[in-house]
């Protein structure tokens, strides 16, 4: 088994998340071997050329848990998802980065990995590395989280309930946690409803489903409910309409795919500019939606890899 196979393992062991370890092994015999299975086949497809940028007035990031995109796209289980995708843009070729969750978490907002140990907490591994929150105050955007059944306002610590704070990569940067202000951007999920029609609304919105609505612990049928109900009034907002960006991505496929890293999962994208039923063969990962997200707000400053990333310009029409 290789390094990087043995260190991940080492790292689900002390993030205590339960994994199938013989799924885990034969994948290791997958790398070393190069036996088809568990670690496929990449299509390295870059992004057409000559697509236009567009400016986003309010962005909006949803992270949804641990399926692949086998099990999503097209799915009887998420009917409003596979709704999104058809009538919006779907990435038919995007890959998540690692596994296990939390280091795809901090590509979508680092642009780094960082670590592959689930366990970490703001306390244990605060993060002082260049990311999302620190570009977006320097540019002079605002931003925050909604993260479903944080404890209070500004909350920075361990899990509680169904919250889990590996989902809420904003409470480890250093440039929240060492500053009060911007803490108080870290709000549980009941204030974006009042929120969102009104100026308190940010540029940047990072919302985190709780265990059951992430489908982490729950059906991907409930996951989709939850996107219905929470997500659809976002779309039919006038903020939205006016010049909104929604991504929905999974942060990982299971662990017996470790195709790029973290498998195939999918990404639906989500805008009054998007281009109609559009399916995407390009190949991406997260580090594109940091971009993405970053510099469909006017950020000039990528963090880590999403300065390299390939852009993701090709889902949109020029308003």
């Amino acid at each position: 088994m290789s390094e990087w196979r043995l260190r991940l393992n080492l790292a689900r062991i002390l993030s205590g998340e339960p994994v199938g370890w013989l799924a885990v092994a034969l994948c290791g015999l997958c790398v070393v071997w190069g036996l088809a299975g568990c670690v496929g086949q990449v299509a390295n497809t870059p992004p057409p050329t000559g697509q236009k940028s567009v400016v986003f007035g309010h962005v909006f990031l949803v992270v949804e848990e641990n399926h692949n995109y086998s099990e999503v796209v097209a799915s009887p289980a998420m009917p409003y998802l596979n709704s999104l995708a058809n009538q919006y843009g779907l990435a038919t070729n995007y890959f998540a980065n690692a596994h296990p969750s939390i280091p795809n978490y901090f590509m979508l907002t680092t642009g780094q990995t960082l670590t592959l140990i689930d366990a970490e907490t703001p306390q244990t591994f605060p993060i002082s590395a260049d990311n999302v929150v620190r570009e977006l105050i320097a540019a002079g955007k605002t931003w925050k989280s909604y993260a479903e059944d944080l404890p209070s306002v500004g909350y920075t610590g361990g899990d509680s309930g169904g919250y889990a704070v590996r989902h809420n990569p904003l409470a480890y940067m250093t440039d929240v946690q060492n500053n009060a202000a911007q803490a108080q951007n870290l709000v549980p999920f009941t204030q974006f409803a009042a929120d969102l029609p009104t100026a308190n609304l940010p540029e940047y919105s990072f919302i985190v489903p709780n265990l059951c609505n992430d489908a982490h612990d729950c059906p991907l049928s409930t996951a989709d409910n939850w996107l219905k109900k929470n997500i659809d009034p976002i779309i039919a907002s006038p903020v939205f309409q006016k010049d909104g960006l929604l991504i929905i991505v999974f942060d990982e496929a299971n662990t017996e795919d470790f195709t790029a890293g973290g498998g195939h999962v999918a990404a639906v994208i989500v805008s009054p500019f998007s281009k109609r039923g559009y399916k995407s063969i390009a190949f991406y990962q997260h580090q594109s939606v940091l971009r993405l997200t970053l510099e469909g707000l006017g950020v000039t400053k990528l963090p880590g890899d999403a300065a390299t990333a390939p852009s993701m310009w090709e889902f949109f029409s020029a308003p």
